[in-house]
């Protein structure tokens, strides 16, 4: 029934521009939603919010033979401490270091501010849930 398909696109509109509202984002920003849009739509994107979120990362990996997704877990494990993070990954607390720079110069310098750390270790945990 068409006007079923409707009346759904019609209400997951209204609940996306909910979510935008209480979030403070403007009418346009609905990718922006982050985790908010995958409990607000019907029909969840997870593949596409990991790789909006992970993305120049793991291509970065890809292409370089790197593992900065590990690192990332690791130091998102260990309480944000790179010290903990490097004893976890036995490498040198300066590696962790390193690639936290490669990670901030991927994804920009407020990659650890807390809502943009939110977004990372859910993206890290949807991705490994999903093999």
């Amino acid at each position: 029934l068409p006007a079923a398909g409707l009346r759904d696109a019609h209400a997951e509109a209204r609940r996306t521009a909910e979510a935008l509202a209480a979030l403070g984002l403007p009418a346009g920003a609905a990718r922006d939603l982050g985790f908010a849009g995958l409990v607000t739509g019907d029909a969840a994107d997870v593949e596409g919010y990991v790789e909006r979120v992970l993305g120049p990362v793991a291509a970065h990996d890809a292409r370089r033979g790197t593992d900065l997704l590990t690192t990332l877990e690791a130091y998102f494990a260990a309480g944000a401490s790179p010290t903990r993070a490097a004893g976890t990954l036995h490498v040198h607390v300066n590696t962790v270091a390193q690639r936290l720079e490669r990670v901030a110069a991927l994804l920009g310098d407020d990659w650890h501010t807390p809502d943009r750390a939110l977004e990372l270790q859910l993206a890290l945990r949807l991705r490994k849930l999903r093999g």
